[in-house]
Order: structure tokens, then sequence, then C-alpha cells
């Protein structure tokens, strides 16, 4: 029998919490936060609220956020701290946002241009 996108999405979410670190050996446990959803390329994906954009993008298993304008080699994570241009976004119609340090808020609309070539 075929799974419906419904059944499809929540398989993708519970393997995305499988992916958060739940007890770091450095920060702790990882505390509690609203959930709330942003729309990334298109598809709804349920998020913490205030973590990087990022840490959401990768527990979803995005790790290109986006493509190198000359050769279309995908770009994601590299520093984590805002100080390289690897992470960008666009947010709400925004381009250019470092999704490394730009916290998530409930409704965002994001692309990451990664799809592109």
């Amino acid at each position: 029998m075929a799974q419906s996108i419904e059944d499809k999405r929540e398989i993708a979410m519970t393997k995305a919490e499988g992916r958060r670190i739940h007890q770091h050996p450095v920060l702790g446990p990882l505390e509690y936060a609203e959930e709330c959803t942003i729309i990334v390329d298109s598809t709804p994906l349920r998020a913490r609220q205030g973590e990087p954009i990022l840490a959401t993008l990768l527990a979803y298993g995005i790790r290109a956020t986006r493509r190198t304008e000359k050769r279309g080699e995908p770009r994601g994570l590299f520093c984590g701290i805002g100080l390289c241009t690897d992470c960008m976004v666009t947010v709400n119609g925004t381009p250019n946002v470092r999704s490394c340090v730009t916290p998530v808020e409930a409704g965002m609309v994001i692309s990451t241009g990664a799809g592109e070539s």
C-alpha cells in the first residue's frame, strides 16, 4: 500500500528529531522550545523556535543551502558562526541571510537556492 503525503511527512519529522543532539557533552541537554512551521523550498517543516535556521535544515538532512555562481557547486555549513557566506539563504524575500546565526520564527519562508544550477 502506498504511503500518503502526510505519512511521508510524519516519517521525515521523526527522522529529523532523531538527527538532533539531545545531550551535548559540553552544552548539556537540549532545552525545551516551542515548535512552529517554516516553509523551505515550498515544503513545510516543523522547527524549534529560536534555533538557527541551519539547525532545522540539518535535522531534515538538508546540507546544501546554496550553489556557487560559477560552477554550481553546493555549499552549506562551514564556519557556523556567521563569518563566511556558505550558508546563505533567502528568508521572506530577503536574500543573503546567514542561516547559521538567524533564529527560526514561525511562518518563515526560506529558499535555499541549492536546487538551482
